[in-house]
C-alpha cells in the first residue's frame, strides 16, 4: 500500500477522532456538497457510463444519477430525525430511571462497489455512511474505469477529502492490502457471492463487521390469473434494463402453463416495441461490460430453444434480448446467475413446482409475483425466502428509500437504503439514566426474604 493511501487512512481516523463528523451541521454540509458536485459533473457521469457499457442516457440517469439524488434528498430531509436519540420504556425493576437508544458513528468504513451500477452502488452507501457520521474509503470497480475516474472528480469537487478518499486499482490486490493494513470499522461490499465470501474472510481476522449485498437467481412468477400484457411488458423491461446486468433483475420467468404461449407472444411483442427488429441498432440497449462477461453470457444461448433473439457480436460486446424455452433443469443457465439479457421461461402448473424450482437455487435476492389472486400472492411471498421484491412489477422496490434493500442467506447479509442505511453504519448504544433522588436499595446485600419477594414481583 502506498504512503499516500496510508496517510489518507490515518487522516480519516484523526478527523473522525476529533469529533468533527458527529455534528448535524457538518454531516448536512458534506451531503449537500456531494449533491452539488454530482450535479456539476452530471454530463461527465453520463458520458463515462456510455463509454463503460453503452448505457442509454435515460437508463443512466434513472438508475444512477436520479436514484442517487433521491437518496441524498431523503437523507437531508430525515437526518435530524435519524440522529435524535430514541426514548424507550424502562421496566419497573430499574425505576426511577429513563432509557434511550443513541446512534453513534462507527468510524472509518470501506465501501467496495461493482461495475454494473458503478456510480449508484458506490455513492448510495456513501450517503448513508456520511449521514451516520463516518469517514469512508471508496473502492470503485476497475471494470468501469471511466466512471471510476469521474467518481474521483466528484469527491474532489465536493472537497470531501477529510471525509472521503478514493482508492483505484485492481480489487484483487488493492482490497486485501487495504484490509490487512488498516482496521476498518465496517466493510460494505456489493458484488457476487463468490467475492463476497472472500471479503468476509479477509475481514474475519480483525473481526470487522461486513454488509454483503450479493445476488442470486431471482425468479419472476406469472400466475394464470394475471394481466398478461402488463406482466410481459414489465418483465421485459426489468430483464433487459442495462442489458440484464442488474443484481435484482428477473433472472428467469416461471410462467403458468395455461398462459405460456400468450406470455411468449406478449414478451416478444413488447421487446420488439422497445428495441425494434434489430436491437443492435437501438440507442436504448446497453452492452456487456467487457469481453469476459460477453463470453460468459454468450455461453447460455445454446442451452435452450431460442424463441426470441440469440444474435451476438463480440466486436460490439452485443448480445440481443433473448428468450429461451425448453431449458433443461440442470443447464448452467438455470444454475448460475445469468447477469445478461437472456431470459429462460419455464412452465409450471402447481405451486409446488415453483417451490421446487426456487429451492434448486435458494435465497433469491428478489422475487417478482404477477397475479390477481391474493391467496397465490401471499403463498409465494410468504413461503419463499427472498431479500425483497414486487407484486405485479419488477425492480420498483429499489426506488423506494423507505424500504430495506438486502439479501438473505447466500444473496447477502445486512440492509440499507434510507434509515436502514443510516442504521447499518451506526452503533445503537443503549443507555439507562438512573435518578439519584431516590434509591430503593432492593438490589444491595444483604438479600433478605422481603427483597426476594419484591424481586420476584418486579421481574415477571
Amino acid at each position: 500500500m502506498s504512503a499516500s493511501i496510508a496517510e489518507s487512512l490515518n487522516g480519516h481516523r484523526r478527523f473522525f477522532e476529533e469529533g468533527r463528523t458527529r455534528s448535524y451541521t457538518e454531516r448536512r454540509k458534506a451531503l449537500k456538497a456531494l449533491g452539488d458536485a454530482l450535479m456539476a459533473n452530471e454530463a461527465q457521469v453520463l458520458e463515462a457510463l456510455h463509454r463503460d457499457m453503452r448505457k442509454p442516457v435515460f437508463e443512466a440517469y434513472l438508475s444512477e444519477i436520479g436514484l442517487l439524488r433521491q437518496d441524498l434528498h431523503h437523507a437531508l430531509d430525515h437526518l435530524a430525525e435519524w440522529m435524535r436519540p430514541q426514548r424507550v420504556s424502562t421496566p419497573l425493576a430499574l425505576q426511577p430511571a429513563s432509557s434511550r437508544v443513541q446512534r453513534d458513528p462507527l468510524g472509518v468504513v470501506l465501501i467496495i462497489a461493482p461495475w454494473n451500477y458503478p456510480l449508484l452502488l458506490l455513492l448510495s452507501p456513501l450517503v448513508a455512511a456520511i449521514a451516520a457520521g463516518n469517514c469512508a474509503v471508496l473502492k470503485p470497480s476497475e471494470d468501469a474505469p471511466h466512471t471510476a475516474a469521474v467518481v474521483e472528480r466528484i469527491i474532489a469537487t465536493a472537497d470531501l477529502q477529510p471525509w472521503v478518499s478514493v482508492v483505484q486499482g485492481d480489487g484483487r490486490t488493492v482490497v486485501p492490502e487495504l484490509i490487512a493494513a488498516f482496521r476498518f470499522d465496517h466493510i460494505f461490499f456489493t458484488g457476487s457471492p463468490r467475492v463476497g465470501a472472500i471479503v468476509a474472510t479477509l475481514a474475519a481476522p480483525q473481526l470487522i463487521p461486513v454488509t454483503l449485498e450479493l445476488g442470486g437467481k431471482s425468479p419472476a412468477i406469472v400466475d394464470e390469473r394475471v394481466d398478461l400484457e402488463c406482466a410481459a411488458r414489465r418483465i421485459a423491461w426489468g430483464k433487459f434494463f442495462n442489458a440484464g446486468q442488474t443484481c435484482i433483475s428477473p433472472d428467469h420467468a416461471l410462467v403458468h402453463a395455461a398462459v405460456m404461449p400468450a406470455f411468449l407472444d406478449a414478451i416478444t411483442r413488447h421487446t420488439r416495441r422497445s428495441f425494434g427488429e434489430d436491437p443492435q441498432r437501438s440507442p436504448h440497449f446497453a452492452r456487456m461490460v467487457n469481453d469476459r462477461r460477453f463470453e460468459a453470457v454468450k455461453g447460455y444461448l445454446g442451452q435452450g430453444r431460442v424463441h426470441l433473439g440469440g444474435e451476438h457480436d463480440a466486436a460490439d460486446r452485443y448480445i440481443a434480448p433473448t428468450v429461451l424455452t425448453d431449458v433443461p433443469a440442470d443447464a448452467a443457465v438455470m444454475r448460475e446467475e445469468i447477469f445478461g439479457p437472456v431470459l429462460p421461461v419455464i412452465p409450471w402448473r402447481e405451486p409446488e413446482e415453483v417451490f421446487a424450482q426456487v429451492a434448486r437455487n435458494p435465497f433469491p435476492l428478489s422475487l417478482y409475483v404477477f397475479s390477481r389472486n391474493g391467496k397465490r400472492i401471499r403463498l409465494f411471498t410468504e413461503r419463499i425466502a427472498f431479500g425483497g421484491g414486487c407484486v405485479n412489477n419488477t425492480l420498483a422496490h429499489f426506488g423506494n428509500p423507505e424500504l430495506p434493500l438486502g439479501g438473505i442467506g447466500t444473496s447477502g447479509m445486512g440492509r440499507y437504503h434510507g434509515r436502514y442505511g443510516f442504521e447499518v453504519f451506526s452503533h445503537a448504544k443503549g443507555i439507562v439514566h438512573s435518578s439519584t433522588l431516590f434509591d430503593p436499595g432492593v438490589q444491595y446485600p444483604p438479600y433478605t426474604s422481603w427483597k426476594q419477594r419484591i424481586l420476584r414481583r418486579a421481574l415477571r
